[in-house]
């Protein structure tokens, strides 16, 4: 049965929860997408601090933040914190990476079956 424009289709229980499942998704693949972001942002500024460690006095205490506090590291300990806290960070990234992979998988299949049964009486695109 072709739907055209005029013809008045029937929202089921069913539809009505796919639509909300769809918006609930879309709304946390937006989150996670951003939180991505962050945690990108935040590897680009650890490995510029790394470039600049780089360039420090062996001798020179470094202020390393903890906290709200700044401790003096050697430069090695810093480096080792730093690594550290890149390692973290790649962990982070990959585990979010996953979560939006999955999230777009069931998005896609959310996508099928609404534009299966709405054709062009439902608009599930980004603007």
């Amino acid at each position: 049965m072709e739907a055209t424009p005029d013809a008045e289709i029937q929202v089921t229980w069913e539809d009505q929860q796919n639509i909300n499942a769809f918006s609930r998704l879309n709304a946390k693949l937006e989150d996670l997408q951003v939180q991505y972001e962050d945690k990108k942002l935040e590897i680009e500024y650890l490995d510029d601090l790394a470039m600049e460690l780089e360039l420090a006095d062996e001798d020179e205490p470094i202020s390393y933040k903890i906290g709200d506090i700044f401790i003096d590291l050697s430069l090695e300990e810093a480096q080792d914190r730093l690594q550290s806290e890149k390692d973290r960070l790649d962990y982070a990234i990959d585990a979010l990476k996953n979560d939006m992979d999955e999230v777009e998988t069931k998005l896609a299949g959310l996508k099928k079956t609404l534009y299966g049964k709405f054709k062009t009486a439902i608009n599930l695109e980004k603007d």
